[in-house]
């Protein structure tokens, strides 16, 4: 399918300006310049009320905020985490699609800031979201949430991130989690799919910014071998909750979001594969320009309402 003639215009206007890209830049200069594109995003939607707290972990206390819809019983929780590529993000860049899927989904969303690369390196990341999602399975009651609806998810990074929390409360005999909501994620330390060829350049997510990212995250290149990284390496992926990864169809990281939930399929896991068609990595953040980023929210927020009334 062609490009959305939205999105086109939205990569036009990005070429007009002739930016550096991303991957030229300092961290910090990355930093900033992610954090200026929240307004593709649109008005953040009221939600019922925005707490922003920390949890322990282990390194020390994370920072997470918890939007919670209005309700008088105990709501399920999505933990979810940014994108970013482990690198950039943070809650406020990724605020208003929490906003509008707490409110979709009806259920609580707890944002994780997990610590980011370069500053602290591969598996820092991964610890953060896993305790994280530990703390909100035995805690949920403190925000309001119900401890036996709990689900994960993210974009891009933070699927990534998503996926190995999903392995690990499995191999670790951990949360009981009932989904797990995958946005164009990251699956695997490899850059030769298709997809990564086709979409290396112009299409917002470069296969350059990938390495950059990968090359900040992980202490080695070897480490791209572990599941923790690349959960599309591990070994077995049965047994997970079921879900469903959204791959837009002009991203670098569409074949491997693809090929990770085929996996899983096979395996037997519940598991749907949605590519997201004439779209671009990141395109949920975008609905001040994409209105079909909203109907795509909505459309998860429905997945999710019910996987937690199952």
């Amino acid at each position: 399918m062609a490009l959305h003639p939205a999105v086109k215009a939205l990569l036009d206007q990005a070429a007009a300006q002739n930016a550096p890209p991303l991957n030229s830049l300092p961290v910090e200069a990355a930093r900033q310049g992610f954090r200026a594109m929240r307004g593709m995003a649109g008005a953040p939607e009221p939600v019922d009320s925005v707490e922003d707290r920390t949890v322990p972990g282990p390194a020390g206390e994370i920072p997470v905020r918890v939007y919670k819809p209005e309700s008088d019983a105990p709501l399920p929780v999505l933990v979810s985490f940014h994108g970013g590529g482990w690198v950039i993000g943070d809650l406020d860049t990724h605020d208003a699609v929490c906003r509008s899927l707490a409110n979709a989904a009806g259920c609580i969303i707890m944002s994780v800031d997990y610590r980011l690369a370069p500053e602290h390196k591969f598996p820092a990341a991964v610890e953060d979201a896993y305790a994280a999602t530990e703390w909100a399975a035995a805690s949920a009651a403190e925000i309001g949430g119900d401890a036996s609806r709990i689900a994960v998810g993210g974009e891009s990074a933070g699927g990534n991130l998503a996926a190995v929390v999903a392995q690990l409360a499995r191999d670790r005999d951990g949360p009981i989690l009932v989904y797990q909501l995958l946005a164009y994620p990251v699956t695997d330390f490899g850059f030769e799919t298709p997809s990564y060829q086709e979409n290396a350049d112009g299409y917002f997510l470069t296969k350059e910014t990938m390495r950059w990212f990968w090359d900040l995250y992980l202490n080695d290149h070897s480490e791209g071998a572990d599941p923790k990284a690349s959960p599309l390496r591990a070994a077995d992926v049965s047994g997970l909750p079921p879900g469903i990864v959204i791959t837009p169809e002009y991203d670098p990281l569409r074949d491997e979001g693809e090929e990770y939930g085929m996996r899983l399929q096979e395996a037997g896991v519940d598991f749907e594969i949605w590519r997201a068609e004439g779209t671009i990595h990141g395109f949920l953040g975008m609905t001040n320009v994409l209105p079909e980023a909203k109907d795509a929210i909505l459309r998860l927020g429905g997945k999710l309402k019910t996987a937690f009334a199952a």
